[in-house]
């Protein structure tokens, strides 16, 4: 079985075993089960010690017992995309145990024609999807040979892509034995980042980006795509993660149109920021945890 090496153990979270299993427990032991079971999530991809406390609030609102199937939809940061591409392995190592790629439902999703093949280098070069893996390890353990994953990478869609790629996906997250994890960061602010709106109005500078990212949080708890576009382009947020969050709200939408009857409630949990901005030329990155369930 051709395998994806864990590229990022060892520099954004550690390659031993024993040490990121302690840690992982550690910050699932300090998040609340208040919004669950979750059927899909959203957690950040960032270095864990800058993130990994965040993402614990999204992963704790999963229940492994009920989970077969793992999607985890994450931004392209490398490669150039225009629609979604899935992996060419049939495993991804972590340094807890190897988790396996579903062929079944990657057959299936080949045959809609909408999505391409990611090459190795750019699946490994990658880490939005990486990061993720562990606390994906490290909660299904218990069922460790009884659930799969399907990594899709998501590229800058339009959002007329973003409706066809939530449509193309509602039957999954209709299904109770899947689990989306959605990954993205939010504001990454500073001149590194290209990205320094700040409304004077609220006070310093964090608090600007505060007050922005939760503007955005609001919306997607309102679980409406278009709405979520708008405020995108009035602000041009730098939440790396916008296409994918797109893609589970449109397929949420689908959902949610009173032919199929489901009702959703989606809910966020941690909010932190990387670190606080007083000066122009200081810099930070947002991280938030959601947890979606069926009502």
């Amino acid at each position: 079985m051709s395998a994806r090496r864990a590229t990022h153990a060892g520099s954004w979270y550690t390659d031993s075993a024993t040490d990121l299993g302690r840690q992982l427990e550690g910050w699932l032991g300090q998040a609340d089960l208040s919004h669950g079971p979750a059927r899909a999530i959203i957690a950040p991809h960032a270095g864990y010690q800058y993130s990994g406390a965040v993402g614990a609030y999204a992963y704790r609102q999963v229940s492994p017992v009920v989970v077969k199937r793992v999607f985890i939809l994450g931004p392209s940061h490398h490669v150039r995309l225009s629609g979604c591409a899935l992996s060419s392995l049939t495993k991804y190592r972590t340094p807890l145990y190897d988790l396996i790629v579903d062929q079944q439902v990657y057959n299936e999703l080949y045959q809609t024609g909408h999505f391409e093949t990611m090459s190795v280098s750019a699946d490994e070069d990658e880490h939005s999807i990486e990061m993720h893996l562990p606390y994906v390890a490290k909660v299904m353990e218990d069922f460790r040979d009884h659930f799969t994953i399907v990594p899709i990478l998501v590229g800058s869609l339009t959002p007329e892509r973003e409706v066809l790629y939530g449509r193309l996906l509602a039957p999954y997250l209709a299904d109770p034995q899947s689990l989306f994890v959605i990954s993205s960061d939010f504001c990454h602010w500073g001149q590194r980042f290209r990205y320094t709106y700040y409304d004077r109005s609220v006070g310093e500078i964090w608090q600007s980006i505060q007050k922005l990212d939760k503007q955005g949080m609001n919306l997607i708890e309102t679980l409406n795509p278009s709405a979520f576009t708008e405020y995108l382009k009035k602000y041009g947020n730098t939440i790396c993660g916008r296409h994918p969050i797109a893609v589970l709200l449109n397929a949420v939408a689908t959902l949610q149109n009173p032919s199929n009857g489901h009702r959703m409630l989606l809910k966020f949990l941690q909010y932190a920021q990387s670190s606080r901005c007083y000066t122009s030329s200081d810099s930070s990155v947002s991280y938030a945890a959601a947890s979606l369930i069926f009502e």
